[in-house]
């Protein structure tokens, strides 16, 4: 017996749910004090405040609702006094009837914003999930990570960044997806996702960089493509191939970028990248980045002077502390809310001043 009432009442509520309750009182209230009035039907077109109410809280259906209770009230001053033919009734009903029919327009738009806005929360705690923050010694190597977002209102990001302790070392992806919409997000989980298939069983990192533009090639589009920059951190060593990044920056004694002699595309983009070398000495950090910090100007359009800020902020002992200061840094010399998320991965050796040994296919550089 209560399951058959609790399936009788479940239509009814789907088609006036409680939150209509308001919206409808205003109608209800506006029908009641229209009879007081010397001349019958003077608050018709209050009655529009009902459906405008239902349409910036309810859904189509409630609304339209609204509309029709609002409607139907609105005849009645007009049935009462017995004039329902007179013009002046058909231009006071009409106006209420465009009234409905733009709240009810309204209520659409507003649940679409509110649909948009919900999957837009799901796709950026998906994203945080991806990108998820470390700060912790791997194989040797102090790994320090930020992911800063821009605006809430922002388009998602394709930023990318991961690790994974290897035989041949920590390796370290760091990249960034063309795009900042839904499809980006879902080709960010793709790259993720074949660097931590493939980074344990690659040789080197040319090979990996291969196998990873083969992976992705049919998820990208025709215009799709991610860049990125891999690492492998050795004793004494970093080995890098750059896939149309940003390049690392060096922080030690001096400053260097560390760019490849030769560029190469982004993956996607069928590259065949060649792998460098750099010594670490004692105390090097590594700073890992995505266009974020490159591409970021001030209102006069004055870029960021990353090696300045760099030198003056990323030489603190503690590198939490460290990419705080940086992107501080960043944040005053913009001026505003930045218009692009940034990654940021900054990397201290912990094994390092060892010499460079040769290997086969290997470009050596200081």
């Amino acid at each position: 017996m209560t399951a058959t009432r609790a399936v009788g009442r479940r239509p009814c509520s789907r088609l006036l749910p409680l939150s209509a309750l308001p919206s409808l009182g205003v109608c209800v209230l506006v029908a009641a004090l229209d009879p007081l009035f010397h001349e019958p039907g003077r608050l018709v077109g209050l009655l529009l405040l009902g459906p405008f109410l239902a349409s910036t809280r309810l859904g189509v259906r409630p609304t339209a609702l609204v509309c029709g209770v609002a409607l139907l009230l609105g005849l009645v001053p007009a049935v009462t006094a017995g004039d329902l033919l007179a013009p002046d009734v058909a231009l006071r009903w009409s106006g209420l009837l465009l009234g409905c029919v733009l709240a009810v327009q309204a209520a659409r738009r507003h649940a679409l914003r509110m649909t948009l806005d919900r999957s837009r929360e799901v796709a950026r705690a998906t994203q945080g999930a991806l990108l998820r923050p470390v700060s912790e010694t791997l194989a040797g190597t102090r790994v320090c990570t930020r992911y800063h977002s821009a605006t809430r209102e922002s388009d998602l990001s394709g930023d990318v960044y991961d690790l994974a302790v290897t035989p041949h070392g920590l390796r370290l992806l760091v990249g960034d997806v063309r795009g900042h919409d839904l499809d980006s997000l879902r080709l960010a989980a793709a790259t993720l996702a074949a660097f931590r298939d493939l980074a344990p069983i690659a040789p080197h990192l040319p090979r990996l960089a291969a196998d990873l533009d083969a992976r992705l090639a049919p998820e990208l589009g025709p215009e799709d493509f991610v860049t990125a920059v891999l690492a492998e951190f050795a004793p004494g060593e970093l080995r890098l191939v750059n896939c149309g990044h940003p390049a690392p920056l060096r922080v030690g004694a001096g400053l260097d970028l560390l760019e490849p002699g030769e560029p190469a595309p982004p993956l996607g983009l069928g590259p065949r990248p060649s792998q460098y070398r750099h010594r670490l000495d004692d105390g090097d950090r590594i700073l890992f980045y995505t266009d974020g910090l490159t591409e970021a100007r001030d209102r006069d359009g004055t870029a960021f002077r990353l090696l300045d800020e760099a030198a003056r902020t990323l030489r603190d002992p503690v590198p939490e502390r460290a990419l705080d200061a940086l992107h501080a840094r960043l944040t005053a010399h913009i001026g505003r809310p930045p218009a692009d998320d940034l990654t940021l991965v900054l990397c201290r050796p912990e094994l390092a001043g060892a010499p460079l040994t040769v290997a086969d296919g290997v470009i050596r550089r200081s």
